[in-house]
């Protein structure tokens, strides 16, 4: 079976395919060889399906498939899958470091010694931060990455509270509006689909009470962008952001701002992940390959 990817993924795993072929820019020719194609953070639409008429599988390298045309490739009788699972701790790991690098003003002190102003023994303004034990913790969506978040969180003496589609008896169960209000520190980890895009918008945000941190590791379009940028040149909330609407662009407004950390998109850029999610990728393909059933179909 042959496989088009756009790039070489990381793990001795991916040697175990046998006929890869790897392509450079987007697909603009006909491919009637590739049955399989690999992909991460990229687009698949009925253009790309129209010119892989022998496509089987389309397999993504990430839990989140927000990109793929799920529909398309069922009406083209193409499989999609993705890696869940192995990514969990990686990004449950990435968001605990934006509330610690937020809350306590950690990129901040970094630039305040690198620049020279440290001029005494003893740092205070402005690089005085709140403490993350006692605080309040709301998770939207404990699913894998926010049960893994949350349990990082109690080691850290956090109340976690927590909200999700089904509604449940927990006493930690809130609604989204409940969630907001109440929470000192709130953390996205639902998927990117036509009910969560814009979930967190103006009206959502300005729930949440003055000096409240947002964290944001899922997908960037689970915000309202203007809305939070807007929240943000104000001062009254914070933000530790992975993930943006447009990536990599990133709105100008939040560069200079001392009360956001931003990394790129980091959730699962982990050696020990990212090799795990080529195995699942490659686990996938050669079921295909095999004419077994996929362990990870959408």
């Amino acid at each position: 079976m042959r496989v088009l990817a756009s790039r070489r993924f990381p793990g001795p795993a991916w040697d175990e395919l046998g006929d890869v072929d790897y392509r450079v820019g987007p697909l603009d020719r006909e491919r009637s060889d590739v049955e399989a194609l690999a992909v991460v953070a990229e687009p698949v639409e009925e253009q790309t399906l129209k010119l892989l008429p022998n496509l089987r599988v389309v397999a993504n390298y990430g839990a989140g498939y927000d990109l793929i045309d799920v529909e398309a490739c069922r009406r083209h009788g193409v499989a999609v899958t993705n890696t869940p699972g192995v990514t969990s701790a990686a990004t449950a790991d990435l968001t605990f470091a934006l509330i610690l690098a937020v809350r306590r003003r950690i990129v901040a002190g970094d630039s305040f010694v690198r620049s020279g102003g440290w001029a005494s023994g003893w740092a205070d303004e402005p690089l005085k931060g709140t403490e993350v034990a006692g605080s309040t913790l709301g998770i939207v969506g404990l699913g894998r990455i926010g049960s893994a978040v949350a349990q990082r969180a109690r080691g850290f003496d956090m109340r976690v509270i927590y909200t999700r589609s089904r509604p449940d008896a927990d006493p930690a169960y809130r609604s989204l509006a409940d969630l907001l209000a109440e929470a000192d520190i709130v953390s996205l980890h639902v998927p990117l689909t036509d009910e969560t895009q814009g979930l967190i918008d103006g009206e959502r945000l300005a729930l949440m009470r003055d000096g409240a941190c947002l964290v944001n590791t899922a997908r960037g379009q689970i915000v309202d962008e203007p809305a939070l940028v807007a929240e943000l040149v104000s001062g009254r909330l914070q933000a530790g952001l992975d993930v943006f609407a447009d990536e990599p662009n990133v709105p100008q407004e939040l560069f200079e701002l001392p009360n956001v950390v931003m990394t790129p998109h980091l959730g699962t850029a982990t050696q020990q992940t990212r090799e795990a999610m080529t195995r699942v990728l490659v686990d996938n393909l050669l079921a295909a390959e095999e004419g077994r059933p996929l362990p990870n179909e959408v």
